[in-house]
């Protein structure tokens, strides 16, 4: 394409009717490391956090997403592009 950045009009389109991103940093970082089904402590361990930080930061994002619990609101948020 000639160095041109393409993007798919339908694609686009999801992208903006899903809205900003409203998951913080530490959030995001939280969720990505729940894909891989890790206990809060693993997730603790990994990210350098207590285990009741890794679980106010997967409260919030569970919130915010409207999901019943962790990998739900990870999930959504990989749809939504947010991870």
């Amino acid at each position: 394409m000639a160095g041109a950045r393409v993007v798919d009009p339908e694609l686009a389109l999801a992208t903006l009717s899903e809205g900003a991103n409203p998951l913080t940093n530490r959030e995001r970082d939280v969720l990505s490391a729940s894909l891989s089904a890790a206990s809060l402590a693993d997730i603790a361990a990994r990210l350098f956090l207590s285990e009741g930080t890794v679980r106010n930061h997967l409260s919030a994002a569970m919130q915010k997403l409207g999901a019943r619990n962790r990998m739900e609101a990870a999930l959504l948020a990989v749809q939504k592009g947010w991870l």
